[in-house]
């Protein structure tokens, strides 16, 4: 009974944040407005300290080296993923309105703002420059290929300028982690009471995550999460291809076990929540994508203390020791 509670800790933890907030979203504590200042405070307020802290605590400058080689493996992922998403466009014949929309949901995931701190309640703080190195490929491919497919479901001849995406790709998390980066590489260390300041700011990150995510279920309303072709398709590509296509190309690599743990993870995250912003930026038409990212919240992965001290998504342990000796 002990074991059975011990492994569900991470996943109970995670289940009560989020409860918290589609509990106080039924008694309307949160207006449109606050909403989107806890996804502010989340973004540009608590996670770039986190960055910063975590990063100079825990990581040596080797440490960081070895591991931005590996961004190839999300990069080279989420290229196959597109191509596998075109295929199943035609497939399922999605319809021409929101095919962009489709695609670009189909390979890019919700890497900070869900996945940071679910990586960091299942795996610990160790977790993080891997989270970091997904989320760069991720953005980056998001707001170039992404957007450029987004574009072409529009209505409005209206193009995003390089200005405003290079402002996207380097938003407040990216400029935390990479000033945590330099710092380390550099040798430098900050005064006491800035860390200090940094690791109370960035212990915001978790909570106020769940709580968003609590109250985003509340607002789509759970009786109106219906399920029709599209959806399923952008389901599919989530939480099937995803992961299964990054097991393949992460398991027999030579990457700390950790890392094959979180870009797998990483990997099946919710779609992105700039999409549907994006969208309607070219008039493009976004509800069923509205409707299924907000129902992607519910699926959140079972926390599970490994065979060697790190923590396991409780469905891929079966992996992590049949591959351990690649």
């Amino acid at each position: 009974m002990q074991v059975f509670l011990e492994s569900g800790s991470g996943i109970l933890m995670i289940i009560l944040m989020v409860a918290v907030g589609y509990f106080l979203a039924t008694r309307d504590w949160f207006s449109e407005d606050s909403t989107k200042l806890i996804a502010k405070l989340v973004t540009q307020v608590a996670l770039p300290p986190y960055m910063i802290s975590s990063i100079t605590s825990d990581f040596s400058r080797q440490e960081l080296l070895n591991i931005l080689p590996d961004l190839r493996f999300p990069i080279l992922s989420m290229m196959i993923l597109f191509i596998i998403s075109i295929m199943i466009v035609r497939l399922i014949k999605v319809r021409p309105i929101h095919k962009g929309l489709f695609e670009s949901m189909f390979f890019n995931s919700n890497t900070v703002f869900v996945g940071l701190p679910i990586n960091l309640a299942i795996f610990g703080s160790k977790s993080l420059p891997y989270v970091l190195v997904y989320y760069m490929a991720n953005t980056m491919i998001f707001w170039t290929l992404g957007v450029y497919l987004i574009q072409r479901d529009g209505e409005t001849a209206e193009r995003m300028s390089l200005q405003a995406i290079i402002k996207k790709i380097f938003s407040a998390p990216l400029i935390g982690f990479i000033i945590g980066v330099v710092l380390v590489i550099l040798g430098i260390h900050l005064p006491t009471f800035l860390m200090e300041g940094f690791s109370y700011m960035g212990g915001l990150t978790i909570p106020l995550s769940m709580i968003f995510i609590g109250i985003s279920v509340h607002t789509a309303g759970i009786k109106n999460m219906e399920l029709n072709r599209d959806s399923l398709g952008v389901l599919s590509g989530r939480f099937i291809f995803a992961p299964l296509l990054m097991m393949l190309l992460v398991l027999p690599s030579s990457m700390p076990i950790l890392m094959k743990q979180v870009f797998i993870l990483q990997s099946c995250m919710p779609v992105m929540t700039n999409a549907p912003v994006v969208s309607k930026i070219y008039k493009a038409r976004c509800q069923f994508l509205i409707n299924h990212g907000n129902r992607d919240y519910f699926a959140v992965p079972i926390d599970r203390s490994d065979y060697d001290g790190h923590h396991n998504s409780f469905g891929l342990k079966f992996f992590w020791k049949l591959f351990d000796n690649f």
